[in-house]
């Protein structure tokens, strides 16, 4: 049985080596990652890649989906969002309310994420409504439509409340679509990056293309 490292494993150690041999004449290469070697994490297509190529190259694979998620309380989960919709290739991330987010869930995939700040849910629905982009709304709340039985839009926000408490009413009220994700245990809510997750890889089932994953 092979024990090579596949793209997207860790296995004892991070990354690889300096480059064997002549060194690439492609811009996108970085001289000192090629000298040193590439220990980020980023699959083997971005090895030795400048991060402002890598971000090039993401945006002509982004889909067209964006994801914002509530921050009026300091939640710790919007670095898993922003990771999560990191692997996804979401369009962009929003945080909506406080500037400042705990960036230690995002695993530095911010770095290759667009992350943009919007200080109210009125300035989120500006953004969306100049780009089209149809509001929807995750939380498990009455007249909610279930995700596992919704057309998400394929151009949209997915919008995600905080930990606790959820989505505000306005957050609700001023969507275009509710929806919900299928619970059947005791607890009344699940972790927010989880759920985040869910709604994302949804999408992906519905409109992205299969054959363009790593």
């Amino acid at each position: 049985m092979s024990e090579e490292i596949g793209p997207t494993e860790w296995g004892t150690t991070v990354g690889v080596g300096p480059w064997q041999g002549p060194w690439p004449a492609d811009e996108r290469y970085d001289p000192e990652l090629l000298e040193r070697g590439d220990r980020r994490n980023v699959v083997d297509h971005y090895r030795y890649w400048r991060r402002e190529a890598i971000v090039a190259d993401l945006d002509r694979r982004r889909h067209d989906f964006h994801v914002a998620i509530e921050n009026f309380q300091h939640d710790h989960n919007i670095g898993t969002v922003v990771r999560t919709a990191n692997a996804f290739a979401a369009r962009a991330v929003h945080i909506v309310g406080r500037r400042r987010w705990n960036r230690r869930g995002a695993m530095v995939t911010d770095r290759y994420q667009h992350v943009h700040h919007h200080p109210d849910l009125a300035a989120l629905r500006t953004f969306a409504t100049e780009r089209d982009l149809a509001l929807v709304a995750v939380d498990n709340a009455p007249g909610a439509r279930p995700v596992e039985r919704a057309a998400l839009p394929r151009r949209c926000v997915l919008l995600f409340g905080q930990e606790g408490p959820g989505l505000r009413d306005e957050s609700r009220s001023g969507a275009d679509l509710v929806v919900s994700i299928a619970q059947f245990g005791s607890t009344r809510s699940i972790n927010a990056g989880v759920a985040a997750g869910i709604v994302m890889h949804t999408w992906i089932e519905q409109h992205a293309d299969l054959t363009t994953a790593w």
